[in-house]
This record gives C-alpha cells, sequence and structure tokens, in this order.
C-alpha cells in the first residue's frame, strides 16, 4: 500500500517516544476508534440503503420484491469482489480465526472496507445475515494491517487483531465489557495483563466513537422494566435446556446448508441458486427480510403483532394459533436462510440471527406458558432477552459474553440470575454435542485452530514448511554404493534420500543399512536400489503439526521425508520440531 510508509513513519516518530506498552496502548485507541467509525459507516450504509429501497423506490409494491430485493444485494456484493476486489477469500470471524492460527496474524488491507461494502450491500437489500461479523472482520482488519505496517511481531500482532473485534464489538452494541470478554472466549486470546488493557482501551473508544457517530435509532437498546420472579426460576431452567436444544438445531442446519452448496462447484452455481432461494423464502415468510432485530423490537414494545406484517397473515394477528405457528416458522427457518445467503456470496454472519432466533424462542416459550397456565404470567420481555442470550451463549460457546451483552445492553443487572443459569445449561447443552462452536467448528476438523490450551496453540501455530530440513545429499536411484560412500563421507547426516533426475521421490537410504558393506570396495559396483527402503510414513507441507507428530509416534522415527505430489521436498526431524516449538511458546509467553 502507498499509504503504508507515512503510516509506518508516524507511529515510528511516536513509536521512539514511548515506552512499548503505552505505545500498544496508543495503538489500541486508534484501532477502536477507527473500528467506531467502520460500525458507524457501516449502520449507515444500511439504513440508507434499506430506507431507499422501502420507502422511495418501490414503497407500493414492496411485498412482491421480496422475491428479488435480497437477490439484488447478493448479486452486486458478488460483482463487488470479483471485478472490484478480486479476492475470493471468507470474511467473517471464522476467516479472522484461520488468520490467527495460519496466516501470522495477516489480514488483506481491503478487509477494513470490503467486509463493510459487501455487508452494507447484502444486508441493505435484505439479506438474512448480521452485521456484527463484518463489522468485527472491518476492526480486526485495522488492527492486523497497523501490525503488518509497523512490522509488529504474531504476538503483537494478534492483540491488535483482538482489539480490533473488542472495539468493533463494543461499537455495535455499545457494551464494552461485553466486547472483551468476546476477543477472550470466541478469539481466544489468552487472558493476561499484557492483553486485557489494551482490550480494555480498545473497547472503551470504539463503544465512545459509535455513541458520539452513531443516531439513536441505529443503535441496539433492548430495555426490560419487567422485575425478575425468584417463582420463574423453573420455567427459566426448563427454556435453557430447550434453547440449548434449539441451538443444536441452529448449528446443525448451518453446516447441512453449507455442505448443500459445496456439491455445486460453480460459484455462479451457487450465486443463482442461492438469489431464487433466499428470494422465494422471504416473499413467503417476509420476516426473515434482513438482520431481524425489527421483530425483539416490536416484542419489546409490546407490538409483536408487527412481525405478521407485509405478509398475507397480517389480518388474522388477532389469531393466537397463526401468530405463534408464524413464530415457530420464522424460528426454524431463520438460520436455513442465513446460511443461504451466505454460501450463495452474501456477506454477513450469524451473530443476529442466532440472538433473534434465541429472543424468539423466549417469546415464544413464555407466551405459551402464559396462554397454558394463566395465573403464572411470565414476563414476555424477560424471557426475550434472556433467550437471546441462551442462543448465543450455545451456539458461539461464549457464555460470558452473552450474558454481560445483555446486562449492558439493559444497563442493569435485574437479569443476572436468570441469564446466569439459561446459558449455562444452553452451553452445557450445545458443548455435549459440539466440541467447537459454530465458529470454530470447521477449522478444528481442519487442524487450523487455536485454543486457549498453550501445547494445542503451539502445533496449530507450527507449520511443516517452517521446520523442513533441506540440505540434506539426495542420490539418483540407478547410482551404485561407490557413489553413495563419496556422498556418505561428504555429509553429516545418516539419512540420504533416493531422488530421480525429476525430483520425484523414491526412497532413503539409512547410513544403518549400508555400515556393514560401505568399506567394500568389491561391492561398489552395487546400485544402491539393493539398500534402498521405504518409509513408513512421510509427510506433506499440507500436514498439520499434530498429524506429523502422530506419524512420529506410530513409526518411532525420528526423521521422515516430505514429499508434495510425489515430489521430494525436504526432510522433517523430531529435534528441529522440538526447537521450532520452544521458539513459538516463548513467544507466546509473557515476560
Amino acid at each position: 500500500m502507498t499509504i503504508s510508509k507515512p503510516i509506518a513513519q508516524f507511529f515510528g516518530l511516536i513509536r521512539n517516544k514511548l515506552r512499548p506498552d503505552l505505545f500498544i496502548l496508543l495503538l489500541a485507541a486508534v484501532i477502536g476508534v477507527l473500528a467506531g467509525i467502520s460500525s458507524f459507516l457501516l449502520k449507515t450504509f444500511v439504513y440508507k440503503i434499506d430506507e431507499f429501497v422501502t420507502h422511495y423506490a418501490f414503497d407500493s409494491e414492496i411485498d412482491f420484491l421480496y422475491l428479488i430485493l435480497p437477490g439484488v444485494g447478493i448479486f452486486l456484493t458478488w460483482l463487488l469482489f470479483k471485478y472490484v476486489i478480486k479476492d475470493k477469500t471468507k470474511h467473517g470471524i471464522p476467516r479472522i480465526l484461520y488468520v490467527i492460527s495460519r496466516l501470522d496474524g495477516k489480514m488483506k488491507y481491503h478487509k477494513a472496507f470490503s467486509s463493510m461494502l459487501g455487508g452494507a450491500l447484502t444486508a441493505g437489500f435484505g439479506g438474512s445475515v448480521g452485521l456484527e461479523s463484518p463489522i468485527i472482520s472491518s476492526g480486526s482488519s485495522f488492527g492486523s494491517g497497523i501490525g503488518q505496517i509497523l512490522q509488529l511481531n504474531y504476538k503483537t500482532k494478534t492483540l491488535l487483531i483482538g482489539c480490533g473485534a473488542a472495539g468493533a464489538m463494543a461499537s455495535i452494541f455499545t457494551t464494552p465489557v461485553a466486547a472483551i470478554v468476546f476477543a477472550l472466549e470466541v478469539l481466544m486470546l489468552d487472558l493476561t495483563t499484557t492483553s486485557i488493557v489494551p482490550l480494555l482501551v480498545a473497547s472503551a473508544s470504539g463503544a465512545i466513537t459509535a455513541k458520539f457517530l452513531t443516531a439513536e435509532e441505529l443503535l441496539f437498546n433492548f430495555s426490560s422494566n419487567s422485575p425478575f420472579e425468584t417463582a420463574d426460576i423453573p420455567y427459566y431452567l426448563l427454556f435453557g435446556l430447550i434453547a440449548g436444544l434449539l441451538s443444536l438445531y441452529f448449528t446443525k442446519m448451518h453446516f447441512l446448508v453449507a455442505r448443500f452448496f459445496k456439491k455445486f462447484t460453480k460459484k455462479s452455481s451457487r450465486l443463482w441458486i442461492g438469489i431464487i432461494s433466499i428470494g422465494l423464502l422471504i416473499f413467503l415468510v417476509p420476516a426473515l427480510y434482513s438482520e431481524g432485530y425489527d421483530m425483539i423490537r416490536s416484542i419489546m414494545i409490546g407490538q409483536e403483532e408487527q412481525i405478521l406484517s407485509h405478509t398475507y397473515l397480517y389480518d388474522y394477528r388477532q389469531n393466537t394459533f397463526i401468530f405463534l405457528a408464524y413464530i415457530v416458522l420464522v424460528m426454524l427457518l431463520k438460520i436455513i436462510a442465513t446460511s443461504i445467503t451466505i454460501e450463495a456470496g452474501g456477506i454477513g454472519g450469524i451473530f443476529a440471527p442466532a440472538a433473534v432466533t434465541g429472543g424468539l424462542a423466549g417469546f415464544l416459550f413464555s407466551r405459551l406458558v402464559n396462554i397454558i397456565s394463566p395465573s403464572t404470567q411470565l414476563h414476555e420481555d424477560n424471557f426475550t432477552l434472556v433467550g437471546m442470550s441462551t442462543l448465543l451463549a450455545a451456539v458461539l460457546h461464549a457464555p460470558l459474553t452473552a450474558i454481560f451483552l445483555v446486562v449492558e445492553m439493559t444497563h442493569g443487572y435485574g437479569l443476572i440470575v436468570p441469564l446466569m443459569l439459561t446459558t449455562a445449561i444452553g452451553y452445557v447443552t450445545n458443548r455435549s454435542y459440539n466440541a467447537h462452536s459454530i465458529f470454530a467448528k470447521r477449522l478444528a476438523e481442519e487442524g487450523n485452530l487455536i485454543t486457549h490450551h498453550k501445547d494445542q496453540t503451539v502445533l496449530t501455530l507450527l507449520q511443516v514448511r517452517h521446520v523442513i530440513d533441506t540440505d540434506l545429499q539426495t542420490i539418483h536411484p540407478h547410482s551404485t554404493l561407490g557413489e553413495l560412500t563419496k556422498k556418505i563421507s561428504k555429509s553429516r547426516r545418516n539419512v540420504f534420500p533416493v531422488v530421480d533426475t525429476k525430483n520425484n521421490y523414491k526412497g532413503l537410504i539409512d547410513m544403518d543399512d549400508v555400515r556393514e558393506v560401505m568399506f567394500r570396495p568389491d561391492l561398489y559396483h552395487k546400485p544402491i536400489e539393493e539398500y534402498m527402503i521405504q518409509a513408513k510414513a512421510h509427510v506433506s507441507t499440507s500436514d498439520t503439526m499434530e498429524k506429523v507428530m502422530l506419524k512420529f509416534k506410530n513409526t518411532g522415527y525420528y526423521n521422515l521425508p516430505v514429499v508434495d505430489h510425489g515430489k521430494y521436498v525436504g526432510f522433517v526431524s523430531r529435534a528441529n520440531i522440538f526447537t521450532a516449538y520452544r521458539e513459538v511458546l516463548n513467544e507466546l509467553s509473557d515476560h
């Protein structure tokens, strides 16, 4: 980037005048402000686009335009990334986790604005996705970009990525504490004295910036004036279990839709199938349009019948059965609509859909209890908020984030007890079947996820290409024992890879196997193929370090050949891996 040099020079001057810890705090504040600005811009873009398409351009026939509006947003997003951005890499929180685990914390610079534009187009035209993921991606990109420009080490870059995510999260909901916990729980940053203060600064600056810039109607504020009744605890416990089971459905459907779209190798096929599918879904169930927070707002102000607006069922909004059946339908279809939008090429996340689905579940549960047992009268607004928190906790595997999110949004701790109970039950229920969150599940299966487990983190960060030894002397398969003996005399290694003229790997010679014959000149004419062996296993550069260590364990070898598509690359040794392991562990540790 041409702008990177003056930025590096500017911060370089400041860096020389400040202590390292103070310099990091300054960067955290800057990143938080940038995240807050990006949040404001994205919300404003979405609001303006939505205002245009729903109030000015197509006001009279908006119902039928549900068929095409979401598809327009997805198509424009596809055009943006194919012809303007020209980047096929994915966005969102899973991508951030992958960057931290596998790409040395290096996000592409354009993610700072491309996620924002893509999210605005997708959600603004009604794509059934949340804005949190694009905003967090944008904030994290600022952190990564500054880290790259200043050539900071991996640990610091990762911390700045977390600062960007925390600043973005805080700016979305003006919930700075939840934002800090989010960075620790979801991005799996370690809670240390060196990480917590920058996260605090970034989160606070992001929240303040958003509060200062953003109009009140664009801020997410859900308040509840209903008290918590201890007599309702059994119902909260039961709802926690139901929400946990719903979270299993939510996660399962997300990956089922993803697997379905994977069957189509052409992106254009996925695009058009997605556009048609989401158009039909939203036309039939208009409540699936965009994020869905409007439904929660309607419930919280006692106008829940507005959820049926723009449908042919609106005239039947007083019919309890039809109304609740529609809520169930929206609740079950929301994740399907979200996943279709994302897989078709839209930019957005599952945070808002999870919160909305949980909120609807809480409302539905409390309304049903109130109908069945009129003497009970559960507070529906409380259960709506608790439902949002519980499903988020279960799906994201982030119970503390979910608790503090609702606590800060409602500006009080009145619901802290039911929040703690239901999120714990929901989280444990989901965790019993899913070892990882919806964000981390696929990455963990591929071995591309860092965790709070130090040993596991180091193994994930280590890559085969970092520990390959390429200075072993190779020998041609048609060479003789005499030629091998000459190479042995010049080598300090005990292993000799056998490679042909096209670098195809054929096998290896272990010096222990030729030790008895290497001093017998009468055998020097023999071809080395007679002494060549095949290793019990070989390593690929795409193997995870966990897989490599398992191969060492199963074979008992101390050296293994690295072979890609039949071509010889080098060798890896236990000694090199152990040395690299100690270096990475030392870098991750606090001093």
